[in-house]
């Protein structure tokens, strides 16, 4: 693999563009229901509390206690976030003024406030990032010899062997692009690194503009050659080029140049009533995307007023929108750096393991995992439990099984090599019936799901889109196989994260495998309810958006609430991505006002304000961010001491639950529910690290106790748990995994 391919696999397999910020960025809906009974001011803005998200990203970065290239990584996802922050939610807010729609948000203020509010809070959040990485990480990168080194910096040797790089690698890819009367200002791609450059004609004196696009296909950070000091070096490319940017223009004189960097509205929008075949019409409008109108100007601080004003008029940029930052600019291009090989610097490996309820009795036995699953349901935890012994060998067992006559399978998100997809195809080679319900709309992998779409229905998979104006979102899997006994056996996994091995080493998700005939069945009824025509009916095991989920949560908070009002025990225990729907919001409000204890774990967006007086007293609201990205959504309701317990895809957002084919499953299995609810119970403590949210709307960071010392990483702390629970298991059953 070169180094741009690891480069860019490096911030696919994070997928932070639709991991990270991804799953809760476009949750576009009017304001708040009324609600006569609660304050008019009780929710936060859900902009303001994304851009709060992305902070305790930066504070992550900033802490000189996590790894110093997990450091490196952390300010990487923090700018490729941003990106996407602006290319969704700050497009999106754009387009609803310049279309006059300008409903107010959930906080009843306008578009044109949040916007002034965003830029703000995006500003000061900006030029926090570039310090931490010029006067914390970049210091620390030196002091282990890692450097990012600058031109003027350089001996003589290494300058002669830049040039020859230049001149070999990166001088034959460049295309200079002037600006005057016959050559018009050039379109340019949205979060591509450029110089503006102004040069002067000695002949005539007349002074021009050129733009020179940095190629992203080439290495952002160029190695240095070893200077027999042991460190690694590297140099900007920009910096490299505008070095030399006198070679592009000979007989010319650079006056000035600058980097400068767009950022452009990249948001897809399709009437699927109105599209014949939504494949061709999801290709031709991933070719208008690139052509979005521009949101954002970044700039370095040195830029000359006169460049900057020819920028800002040809692009039609407001003042507002400018972003003048120290250099470098674009810092996903950190992934790189992130990438060096050095294990010192970063989270000690872990490995993921074979889930013991998988494990064969006898140690000289094959794994056969529909055994394993007859034999009881199974609940995996990933990462710290192995997604490729789990869920990828359910699939490709599936595959080779004679006996398995069918597959059934949705694919929201899957890796570009997957193997889930491979063995899709060699189940329908060997004549098995297999379905794929692929979502070609996820935001981002659209033309990647295109691909595998495609693929698929030429091997003769059933391929299917799902229903028109509703994205397939859960996380579902069905295998049917002949049974010795003659019967057919319905084997069901379902899932709070995606198909996709790669980020199943970053994503903390519940799996759940089961045999149980009723989940299969109700499973099997969703799958043909998705692919075909069926009127759809209640489920048992399952709550289902959009037509049950939201009904049946709310049934489940008022039943606490009920329980409260007559001095019962109540609690309710969330865990979510994103809590921002106001009428679950108000229903959990009720609750809290009915005396229910709740607790909320939160990655990311929370519009729900706890502590509120009189409101939310007993609401408490915690975030967990650290090595892995938490992931799972679970719901929990006390229920009179007889826990109920969901886990699925969805989160509390007006899409998931109104506009989305959503999932979640009761469990039923004790032991399962023991598990998850301990965990959820130690995720809340206050002997965990997290950010605690207060009630004006400020995340506070508990990572050291009173005396000093680091509380405890859950997420650590998980993996030696069930390390340990693997190996007592093994060691009675005498099985070595």
């Amino acid at each position: 693999m070169n180094p741009v391919e690891s480069v860019n696999q490096s911030e696919r397999d994070y997928e932070v563009t639709t991991g990270v910020g991804g799953d809760f960025i476009d949750d576009y809906d009017e304001g708040a229901p009324e609600a006569n009974d609660l304050p008019v001011e009780r929710f936060f803005d859900r902009e303001l509390s994304w851009l709060a998200f992305n902070k305790r990203v930066l504070e992550l970065a900033e802490d000189p206690q996590v790894p110093l290239l997990e450091r490196v990584k952390f300010l990487a996802i923090f700018a490729s976030n941003l990106d996407e922050f602006f290319m969704v939610r700050v497009a999106g807010l754009k387009r609803r003024i310049v279309t006059g729609i300008a409903v107010p948000t959930n906080t009843g203020r306008s578009p044109q406030q949040v916007l002034d509010d965003i830029a703000q809070m995006a500003h000061e959040l900006q030029i926090r990032h570039a310090k931490v990485l010029h006067e914390s990480v970049k210091p620390a990168l030196d002091a282990e010899h890692i450097h990012i080194e600058s031109w003027s910096d350089l001996a003589e040797s290494d300058r002669d062997g830049l040039h020859e790089v230049f001149s070999e690698q990166i001088f034959p890819v460049l295309m200079p692009l002037a600006v005057d009367p016959a050559h018009p200002f050039p379109y340019i791609s949205g979060l591509s690194l450029n110089l503006s450059v102004r040069i002067r004609d000695p002949r005539t004196d007349r002074v021009e503009f050129a733009r020179v696009k940095v190629p992203p296909i080439l290495p952002r950070f160029y190695p240095l050659a070893d200077d027999g000091s042991g460190r690694v070096r590297f140099i900007a490319i920009e910096d490299l080029i505008s070095q030399h940017v006198g070679e592009l223009f000979p007989g010319m004189e650079v006056l000035e140049h600058h980097e400068f960097r767009i950022t452009r509205n990249e948001d897809v929008e399709i009437d699927e009533d109105e599209s014949e075949n939504l494949i061709q019409a999801l290709e031709r409008e991933l070719l208008r995307r690139r052509f979005g109108p521009p949101i954002r100007l970044e700039i370095t601080e040195d830029m000359d007023d006169v460049t900057l004003k020819l920028l800002v008029n040809e692009l039609g940029i407001t003042d507002q929108e400018v972003y003048r930052l120290p250099a470098p600019l674009g810092l996903n291009g950190l992934f790189q750096l992130a990438d060096i090989d050095r294990p010192d610097l970063k989270y000690s490996k872990q490995v993921p393991i074979t889930p013991t309820d998988l494990l064969p009795s006898e140690p000289t036995d094959e794994p056969n995992i529909f055994r394993s699953i007859a034999a009881g349901d199974v609940m995996i935890h990933h990462p710290y439990e192995s997604f490729a012994t789990s869920v990828q060998a359910f699939i490709e067992q599936a595959a080779e099984d004679p006996y398995v006559l069918a597959i059934k399978q949705t694919l929201y998100r899957t890796s570009g090599d997957s193997p889930i997809i491979a063995a899709l195809i060699r189940a329908a080679e060997a004549g098995k019936s297999v379905l794929a319900l692929v979502e070609v709309k996820a935001r981002f992998d659209e033309e990647a799901n295109i691909t595998w779409a495609k693929k698929l229905e030429k091997a003769g998979v059933h391929v299917v889109y799902g229903l028109v104006g509703l994205k397939t979102h859960c996380k579902l899997a069905l295998v049917i196989r002949q049974e010795r006994g003659g019967g057919l056996g319905h084997y069901t996994h379902i899932g709070t994260g995606n198909y996709n091995p790669k980020t199943s080493r970053l994503y903390e998700d519940y799996g759940y495998f089961t045999s149980d005939q009723s989940v299969g069945k109700e499973v099997a009824r969703l799958f043909n309810e998705l692919s075909g025509y069926a009127i759809e009916k209640k489920f048992t095991r399952l709550l289902v958006a959009p037509r049950y989920l939201r009904k049946g949560l709310l049934k489940h908070i008022d039943d606490e609430t009920k329980a409260a009002r007559k001095k019962k025990p109540a609690k309710i225990v969330l865990k979510l991505n994103s809590l921002v729907d106001e009428i679950i919001i108000d229903a959990l409000y009720r609750a809290s006002q009915a005396g229910v204890e709740i607790d909320i774990w939160v990655r990311g967006i929370c519009a729900l304000i706890p502590g509120l007086p009189g409101v939310s007293d007993t609401i408490r609201v915690r975030s967990v961010l650290g090595r892995y990205l938490e992931h799972s959504r679970v719901f929990s309701f006390h229920h009179g001491g007889d826990p109920i317990v969901y886990i699925g895809s969805a989160d509390m957002m007006h899409r998931n639950l109104d506009r989305r084919i959503e999932v979640l499953l009761r469990l039923s299995d004790p032991r399962h529910i023991e598990r998850v609810l301990q965990h959820m119970e130690r995720g809340m403590s206050d002997e965990v690290a997290s950010w605690h949210l207060t009630s004006a709307g400020e995340w506070v960071r508990h990572a050291v106790a009173d005396n000093g010392e680091r509380l405890v990483d859950i997420q650590k702390e998980t993996m030696s748990a069930i390390a340990a629970r693997h190996k007592a298991s093994t060691s009675r059953s005498g099985t070595t995994g």
